[in-house]
């Protein structure tokens, strides 16, 4: 029942208010008892004193009997809530009006009964009551006789016995009802208010929870009915809900990671399991063949498949290579060892390595190496895979007449590397995944070219250590261009 925040919020204002009632009512009651015996007191200051003047009750230090009987009886008679007791100089009752046995105490404390005589002290003065051992009652006092040696005190209490309990106050008192009912009715109006604007406040924290549950539960966050925001002015509701559907799409784009992360994974193991599977395969047929025709089989033969065998042996050697390569790449520990070299020369050396297959091919290979480059900063022997890997896959992709060619620029801060080629180019739709491991231009992502289709992304990722992205402009049928900078060894600190 007190388990959403609005029921609790109700609950601890209604009790807030109860109690701001009750002290209310308690204040109010003790407020009017007060000021009831402050003006009672004040009215009836001067009653001990007038009786006193006109009936002497003490002669000689002896009572007279007969003139305090005669004063017990008109004041019982006028006002029945008064009480009358005659008291010594020390506060010893000498005489009463009460009934036998009503009176409990034997003396009173005249120091409240000298300072209402000073004059001087502000009222209410509440002093001891004969009929109560430990209650106090207002009163009115008079010296005995008013001049002269003190003989006694004539002491009234002005409450009675009876002095008023709350329910008899109220019972007659028809303001004080009035009052206590507009005070009950002020708290159960001013609840009541509270608990509707605590419902207007919670409603659209309401909303945010029922929408976390429906989250929670699978709704998909464009559907959610999530709160709307309090124009400019937004409050932590407003804050709460943000970051919410920050959250939540960053929960969605990391489940949609997670999801292409795994289609990837699936893709890459089926992508392994077929190019591994072929030279394998290919390389199990030649060897079963010449252990079973090893005695039919000439010199010559035997040679050609063991050519084969080997050629798919290295061909196995490379994917594996290749696999290892980009995975120590792609781990968290992977550090590149810059040092200053000379871009140049290293071109022209990654350039000789093939020499003989651009012959072989027919493709000539052109180089535009710029007059005083000066060094860059960066892994010479990562760059030089990097070089090796676009120039071997612009042969791969280049016809017999055509040119592959590697062009230096120094450009802003660095050396910006082109290298172009005049082949097939790459259709615009599959530029975006030529990077990815195993990806081969062709009919359905993959083509019968050789090639284990690590190489550009072996070079991208050796690129993306270096902080330098790679950009590819292509024309289908014109050729194909990878760029990339790398930065002059003085910009590094």
């Amino acid at each position: 029942m007190l388990n959403s925040l609005y029921s609790r919020l109700a609950a601890a204002l209604t009790v807030l208010f109860l109690l701001v009632g009750i002290a209310f009512v308690a204040v109010g009651l003790y407020a009017s008892r007060m000021y009831e015996m402050e003006v009672d007191q004040k009215l009836n200051r001067d009653l001990a004193k007038q009786i006193v003047s006109q009936r002497s009750m003490i002669r000689d230090k002896h009572i007279d009997e007969r003139a305090l009987e005669d004063v017990f009886h008109m004041l019982m008679v006028v006002n029945p809530r008064i009480e009358l007791y005659l008291l010594s100089p020390e506060g010893k009752i000498l005489a009463f009006s009460a009934e036998p046995g009503k009176v409990k105490r034997e003396k009173i404390d005249t120091g409240p009964i000298k300072r209402f005589l000073s004059q001087k002290a502000s009222l209410p003065i509440p002093g001891d009551d004969p009929r109560h051992r430990d209650k106090k009652k207002i009163f009115s006092a008079a010296r005995i006789p008013e001049d002269g040696n003190l003989e006694g005190y004539l002491y009234i209490i002005l409450g009675g016995e009876v002095y008023d309990s709350v329910i008899d106050k109220l019972q007659r008192s028809y303001i004080l009802r009035v009052g206590l009912y507009g005070v009950v009715a002020t708290v159960f109006v001013a609840a009541l208010t509270g608990l509707i604007i605590f419902a207007c406040l919670t409603r659209r924290l309401h909303t945010l929870a029922r929408s976390i549950v429906d989250y929670k539960e699978g709704k998909p966050l464009r559907e959610l009915d999530l709160p709307s925001p309090k124009g400019k002015r937004s409050d932590e509701i407003d804050v709460l809900t943000d970051t919410f559907v920050q959250m939540a799409g960053r929960l969605e784009e990391q489940v949609a990671s997670l999801k292409n992360a795994d289609s990837m994974r699936r893709e890459l193991v089926a992508n392994i399991s077929h190019d591994l599977r072929t030279p394998v395969t290919t390389l199990q047929g030649y060897m079963e063949t010449l252990l079973m025709k090893d005695d039919q089989l000439t010199a010559e033969e035997r040679r050609k498949y063991v050519d084969l065998a080997l050629s798919h042996c290295r061909r196995l050697g490379s994917l594996v290579s290749d696999l290892f390569e980009l995975a120590k790449l792609e781990s968290k520990d992977a550090l590149i060892h810059a040092e200053p070299f000379s871009l140049g020369e290293l071109v022209q050396d990654v350039v000789q390595k093939f020499h003989l297959r651009s012959e072989e091919k027919k493709i000539r290979i052109f180089t535009n190496i710029g007059i005083g480059i000066p060094f860059v900063h960066a892994d010479i022997a990562l760059i030089e895979r990097v070089l090796e890997n676009l120039i071997e896959n612009a042969l791969r992709h280049t016809p017999e007449g055509g040119t592959v060619s590697i062009v230096l620029a120094p450009v802003g801060d660095g050396v910006t590397v082109n290298v172009s080629d005049t082949g097939s180019g790459i259709p615009e739709e599959e530029i975006p995944r030529i990077f990815d491991r195993f990806y081969r231009i062709g009919k359905s992502g993959r083509d019968k070219t050789e090639g284990s289709g690590l190489g550009l992304a072996i070079a991208k990722q050796i690129l993306d250590l270096h902080g330098s992205p790679i950009h590819v402009r292509s024309v289908p049928n014109h050729g194909t261009t990878f760029t990339f900078t790398l930065p002059f060894e003085e910009q590094l600190p």
